[in-house]
C-alpha cells in the first residue's frame, strides 16, 4: 500500500506563488511515476503535470506551462509543485497521485491518490 499526503495549500492573491509538497510512503518512492490533478468546484478533475521515475521527463496541461513546475526528491520521497504567476482560475483541490507504470497511465489512471490540498488564488 502506498500512502500519498499533500501539504503546502493555502490563500494566496493572484501573481504570487506556492509550492506543494507530496510525501510518500509504504513504497519504492523511485519506482513510481507522480503527478498532480486538481478539481475546482463544479468541475472534473483534470491533470496538471506529472514526472517520470527518473524525473528525465515531465508533462504539463497546457493552462500551466511555463508557470508550474513538478520535481522530485527521491531521497526525501517527495514530489514537488512549483507554482508560480498564480491566477484566480488555478484556484482548486489539488491532488498528488502515483502510478508503477510510467507516466501515460498516472496521466489516464493513476493507481494512488493523496486526499488533496486547497489553493485558493484571490483577485
Amino acid at each position: 500500500q502506498v500512502q500519498l499526503v499533500e501539504s503546502g495549500g493555502g490563500l494566496v492573491q493572484a501573481g504570487d506563488s506556492l509550492r506543494l509538497s507530496c510525501a510518500v510512503s509504504g513504497r519504492t518512492f523511485s519506482s513510481y511515476a507522480m503527478g498532480w490533478f486538481r478539481q475546482a468546484p463544479g468541475k472534473e478533475r483534470e491533470f496538471v503535470a506529472a514526472i517520470s521515475r527518473s524525473a528525465d521527463k515531465t508533462y504539463y496541461s497546457d493552462f500551466v506551462q511555463g508557470r508550474f513546475t513538478i520535481f522530485r526528491d527521491n531521497a526525501k520521497n517527495t514530489v514537488y509543485l512549483q507554482m508560480n504567476s498564480l491566477k484566480p482560475e488555478d484556484t482548486a483541490v489539488y491532488y498528488c497521485a502515483a502510478s508503477p507504470s510510467g507516466t501515460y497511465y498516472l496521466r489516464v489512471r493513476p493507481d494512488y491518490w493523496g486526499q488533496g490540498t486547497q489553493v485558493t488564488v484571490s483577485s
